[in-house]
């Protein structure tokens, strides 16, 4: 764990780099000092930075939630339901590929401007990688394990928590690291829409009153919320898959 701290610290600290010989090189408004970026972080909370934070990772945890529950309990379906699969297969495959932020606007004149609409997206881009996911990992399981321990006399459910569980958790954590900077970004273009809160609102209000500091201010604040959940994943994985 201490290595993949000192591997974002790197990777901060390089963007850095990077973005301050940009700004000396090009000495443009639309690309500020990041010195004066990181000093106007004393408007924290004048800003009610925590607020908007706070609204954006609850519309993230609220989708992504929604998107494990149901993604698994479809995925898993279809794995040991040859009639589910059936039916459920080529509606997955047909849809996975739709870009789901087309659908933004029919998805607000069904649910609203707030932020059920918002919640609703993120789950749609996160559902269909869990759905396949937990599908192929259910399916990939030895059929002999389970005949042998079900010899023994171990229930469906015993069966779902020693064998099933264990083999779908690594994927899911796997799905979720790659998912969750899409999610991300479509939160930050529907929270443009019907909204007062959220960092999404945050950076493009910014843009358009052509305060850059606030912007960028709010693009770091954006990133470092991605790298958290990034993060998180991965200790999540390193704390649960211990048999990886």
């Amino acid at each position: 764990m201490k290595k993949k701290v000192t591997v974002y610290a790197e990777g901060m600290l390089f963007i850095n780099l990077i973005w301050y010989a940009i700004y000396l090189t090009f000495r443009t408004r639309i690309i500020p000092n990041p010195i004066r970026v990181y000093r106007s972080f004393y408007l924290f909370f004048q800003e009610a930075m925590f607020l908007h934070i706070s609204i954006s990772l609850w519309r993230v945890f609220a989708g992504v939630t929604i998107a494990l529950l149901l993604g698994s309990l479809i995925g898993y379906k279809m794995a040991v339901s040859e009639m589910w699969n059936k039916i459920l297969n080529p509606l997955v495959f047909f849809t996975y590929p739709v870009p789901k932020t087309a659908l933004l606007p029919i998805i607000m004149t069904i649910f609203g401007l707030g932020g059920a609409s918002k919640i609703i997206l993120i789950t749609m881009i996160i559902i269909f990688q869990i759905i396949i996911t937990v599908r192929d990992s259910v399916v990939g399981i030895d059929k002999e394990c389970i005949y042998n321990i079900r010899s023994m006399g171990a229930s469906q459910g015993q069966i779902l928590y020693h064998i099933v569980v264990p083999e779908i958790i690594p994927g899911i954590l796997t799905s979720l690291r790659v998912t969750i900077g899409s999610a991300l970004s479509v939160l930050f273009f529907c929270e443009a829409y019907g909204t007062s809160w959220g960092m999404g609102y945050y950076i493009l209000d910014a843009w358009t009153r052509i305060d850059y500091i606030s912007m960028y201010k709010g693009i770091l604040v954006l990133s470092s919320v991605g790298i958290a959940l990034f993060f998180l994943i991965d200790l999540l994985e390193q704390k649960i898959v211990k048999w990886r």
